[in-house]
């Protein structure tokens, strides 16, 4: 039973054993199509442990499957019985030797931990997969990784030195160059040389079936390169001693333009004379995405598909003349090197976010793996790939070229009928297999085979060969423990697919999902390629700020859709522990919404759950306390100084705080004397620190839709812009409507002065609302939906007038102001004023940065610290502000990652000690290294109020630094 063998489990490991439905669901899938529960999930901590749960397995008859980052696109890392977790624990460098060039790692580290340890020394580990900031060295072993470097620096076969392993008995190995290492290897090479000679090795990404051309005598009987790519079949890794490669001195990049994919692949033999190191094919569809969804990309060659290709020399000099003698000895149409390193590193991640960019098709349909890594042999590239498209076609399928070009290597994405029609999946499958190998090609080079290819062996490979791949498993794992179904006896490629059986999900009258149809088709929009277990300190970028925190699957953008994969269909309930527990530290911070790049979105996916869970149901109390906030402040604000004084009793505020369901250590944030709207409508506008004063006793202060402020009156409104396009100032006639957020309003009413003043140096008249209105944030984080459109059909009516008349709405709260922009269409998706209103908003900055006869002040000398706001990332980004900062002169660092408030989040109870390990990730160490003359920027009441709450630090909106004398 279960129970026994799991508390046995538990007891003989350090680690953890975990069996739940929640954990379970995360680990079904990797990022293949593929789903198979595991019966445990098992983080191991040490060698030991990885003995214990073998040992346990074959005694309970449980198969076991290694795992790292689950980024495996073939199915190769999901199993039944117990799925080994190495990442959590066993991730560290355990040795870095510069003067030998080796690094002896653990299977758990991820690639780009060793390339910051390696760097200093001017060395670097030579595969680099798209997928180096979270894969693992012990994947990359499991499956062959390559990467765009492979053409110079070989595959991950190349680098290894010596493996240490657990065979599937138990039995420890130090695998090498000595056969003698595994009983029976030398026999068993002896007997099939003919085969090894014959069949593998024919050219360097055949990476279907097992290298065991590497145990030939020829090739140095290696058995540790034989041992790689076999994933997981063969062994757990418990260490891997690996070689580094020197770093070039001088790189560039050289953009290559042709008329299509094939007439670029038919350049590759000119290519590759010049010597590059990485030579990558993009086709323009893919790059026609990232234009729609992105916006911008640095310039491109004319042609309607690319080659990225990099050199290398020892001096820039020798590398602009490589590079330029390159350009002349090819065929492209048009060529361009990219000196500017920032374009370079645009250029390459949108090679390297690939896998998650061409998830859709042009047409919009989801767009799968399955038969995304042939390989042929280079110089038969191009006319694979013309044959290639035709099969498409023939099956009536599309996707997205793109592919490591210089070794052959081709990644698409197809829409394949998987859900629908699983006879056709197969059929295309099958034909395509038997079309590559008709190129002498590989079906995989360098996914490896997994459960997506493993059956289609036999079209590849003799029944010699594959009685090799069996007998070579049985030398290591006789019982057939590890990694069951792959490479050897093979599960049919049409058996446990994740999106098989798969109904539309019932209507429940929260949000539209256009692009998906229903929220079931969103959810299965994360595909698994782990980008949001990325450590982005490193490099930049605000997702996933829980998983940063707690490094827990759980925690992770792509852990929670698995969970809410499960729920639709309908294996977990809405109102499940399961559910509730996957969501709970998701800050709902949207980064996902611009960083994940299959374009998952699970601030709303967790908006839309909560909506279902609670609807017509009794909720939390926070719910009612934090997501109806704007209620409470409107009454607060009647009486501050009551509210504020009662706020300061120190054992009043802790009951209140508790019987809300927020966090007593949370102090509360103090109200303005006096509303913004309050001030406004008495007629009074107080002076804004370093600005002109204005005249005092107007009357008529209120401005309702159809009225101008009197002093806007008197100046008239003009447009500098006849235009309504975002970033456009305000049509003519129209004036501008300042969008006065709850926050702004109750809390920080001279950011409302501040920008009103700003708005009225460029010319043109301001108005607020003629009754308060409210973008329905809170009730939209916390799920409250039926009250979100309620508030938001008041807001559309209370706004269309303007927007049709021409003008424009500037908010000033990020969060605030992407609701109306991003989340206001979406949830009244009948109403067509809801999509106006939306096209009519505009940050501050983004207003200002539109004005051309506006010039910000001079802050040269001047040095500023920034935290931009999560939802302004992943709704507007944050280019506006950017390029006014420079205007100003000023020396600016801008930071990455959340500040772990994120709104109601960090109030909530249970979720204090996440939210200040969020906000350790980015905020917090860069405060205590800054010193008290810097200027400190954040246009987010949440990022302010953690700042201050966590640091005792102030920081000041846009608008107010803009006016500060």
């Amino acid at each position: 039973m279960r129970g026994s063998w799991e508390r046995a489990l538990r007891g003989a490991i350090e680690g953890e054993v975990d069996t739940d439905a929640r954990r379970r669901a995360e680990y079904a899938s990797d990022a293949s199509n593929y789903r198979v529960l595991p019966t445990a999930v098992v983080y191991p901590r040490t060698e030991a442990d990885v003995a214990a749960a073998l040992s346990l397995a074959r005694a309970e008859g449980l198969a076991v499957t290694a795992r790292g980052a689950g980024t495996s696109v073939a199915g190769n890392a999901i199993g039944p019985g117990l799925v080994l977790d190495f990442s959590r624990h066993m991730n560290r460098i355990l040795e870095l030797d510069p003067r030998r060039r080796i690094a002896r790692v653990q299977p758990g580290v991820v690639l780009g931990a060793l390339q910051r340890e390696a760097a200093p020394h001017g060395l670097r580990f030579g595969p680099d997969p798209s997928t180096q900031n979270r894969c693992t060295l012990g994947g990359m072993i499991g499956n062959n990784a390559c990467g765009p470097h492979a053409v110079a620096w070989g595959r991950t076969s190349d680098t290894v030195r010596e493996l240490r392993i657990l065979d599937g008995t138990g039995v420890e190995r130090r695998l090498g160059g000595d056969p003698a290492a595994v009983p029976g290897l030398a026999e068993f090479t002896r007997a099939n040389l003919a085969v090894l000679r014959t069949e593998l090795g024919r050219f360097e990404r055949q990476a279907s079936g097992y290298a065991l051309e590497h145990l030939l005598p020829e090739r140095g009987s290696n058995v540790a390169r034989a041992f790689v790519g076999t994933e997981g079949t063969c062994g757990l890794l418990l260490d891997a001693t690996v070689d580094l490669v020197p770093v070039p001195a001088a790189t560039l990049l050289v953009v290559l333009g042709y008329p299509d994919m094939p007439t670029a692949a038919d350049d590759i033999k000119a290519i590759m004379a010049a010597g590059p190191i990485a030579v990558e094919g993009m086709d323009a569809r893919l790059v026609d995405v990232v234009r729609a969804h992105r916006g911008r990309v640095p310039e491109l060659p004319r042609g309607g598909g690319w080659l990225l290709v990099e050199v290398a020399a020892d001096t820039d000099d020798r590398a602009r003349d490589i590079a330029e003698s390159l350009r002349t000895s090819v065929r492209a149409l048009e060529s361009r090197v990219v000196t500017n390193k920032a374009e370079a590193r645009a250029l390459w991640a949108i090679r390297a976010d690939g896998a998650g960019l061409s998830g859709r098709t042009p047409d919009g349909n989801p767009a799968w793996p399955g038969w995304e890594d042939a390989a042929v042999p280079p110089d038969r590239l191009g006319a694979y790939l013309r044959e290639f498209t035709d099969l498409t076609r023939e099956h009536g399928v599309d996707g997205l070229l793109y592919g490591h070009f210089g070794d052959g290597c081709v990644h698409v994405r197809l829409d394949l009928p998987i859900a629908d029609a699983p006879q056709r999946f197969r059929a295309f499958l099958e034909d395509a297999a038997r079309q590559v190998v008709r190129f002498g090609g590989s079906l995989s080079g360098e996914h490896g085979d997994g459960r997506a290819r493993s059956e289609l062996l036999r079209y590849m490979y003799s029944d010699q060969a594959l009685k090799a791949f069996a007998a070579f498993k049985t030398l290591f794992d006789p019982g057939d423990v590890l990694n069951p179904g792959v490479a050897v006896r093979p599960s049919p490629i049409d058996a446990d697919l994740r999106l098989a059986g798969l109904r539309p999900l019932p209507q429940a009258d929260g949000f539209a999902f256009p692009e998906d149809g229903d929220l079931g088709t969103a959810v299965h929009r994360c595909v698994g390629v782990g980008k949001c277990r990325a450590d982005t300190r490193a490099s930049g970028g605000f997702m996933c700020p829980s998983y940063l925190a707690t490094a827990d699957e759980k925690d992770s953008t792509r852990g929670r859709a698995r969970v809410l994969q499960e729920v639709v269909r309908g294996e977990l309930d809405w109102r499940s522990d399961a559910v509730a527990e996957s969501l709970d530290l998701c800050l709902s911070c949207r980064a996902c919404h611009s960083d994940c790049p299959a374009g998952v979105d699970m601030a709303t996916y967790k908006s839309e759950t909560l909506h279902r869970r609670y609807r017509n149901r009794l909720r939390p109390r926070d719910h009612y306390a934090l997501g109806r906030l704007p209620q409470w402040l409107s009454v607060a604000s009647k009486a501050p100084r009551l509210a504020n004084a009662l706020a300061a009793i120190d054992p009043l505020r802790r009951i209140g705080l508790r019987v809300a369901g927020m966090d007593p250590r949370r102090p509360v944030p103090v109200l303005a004397a006096r509303s913004f709207r309050d001030a406004w409508r008495a007629g009074r506008r107080p002076a804004v620190p370093g600005a002109a004063e204005h005249e005092a006793g107007r009357a008529g202060s209120e401005l309702v839709a159809d009225d101008l402020h009197p002093r806007n009156r008197e100046r008239g409104t003009r447009s500098d812009h006849g235009d309504d396009s975002a970033g456009s100032g305000a049509a003519s006639g129209a004036g501008v409507l300042l969008w006065v957020d709850t926050f702004t309003d109750a809390f920080d009413p001279e950011i409302a002065r501040a920008a009103v003043e700003l708005i009225e140096s460029t010319g043109h008249g301001v108005r607020l609302p003629g009754r308060r209105v409210c973008c329905g944030l809170t009730w939209i984080s916390t799920g409250q939906l039926d009250g979100a459109r309620k508030r938001l059909r008041a807001t559309v009516d209370a706004l269309s007038g303007h927007v049709r008349a021409g003008g424009v709405v500037v908010g000033m709260e990020p969060s605030c102001t992407a609701a109306l922009r991003d989340d206001l269409p979406r949830l009244l998706p009948d109403d067509p004023r809801a999509g106006e209103v939306a096209r009519a908003v505009r940050t501050l900055a983004e207003f200002l940065d539109a004005q051309p006869n506006w010039q910000p002040p001079d802050r040269t000398g001047t040095t500023v610290l920034v935290q931009p706001h999560c939802h302004q990332h992943a709704v507007f980004g944050f280019a506006a502000d950017r390029r006014i900062l420079e205007r100003t002169g000023a020396t600016v660092t801008e930071l990455a990652g959340c500040c772990g408030l994120a709104g109601n989040f960090g109030m909530q109870r249970g979720h204090y000690e996440t939210s200040v390990a969020v906000a350790e990730t980015s905020l917090l160490p860069a405060l205590r290294a800054t010193s008290a003359g810097v200027v400190l920027l954040a246009d987010g009441f949440s990022c302010r109020t953690q700042a201050e709450q966590l640091a005792g630090r102030t920081f000041r909106h846009l608008a107010q630094f803009l006016l500060e004398p």
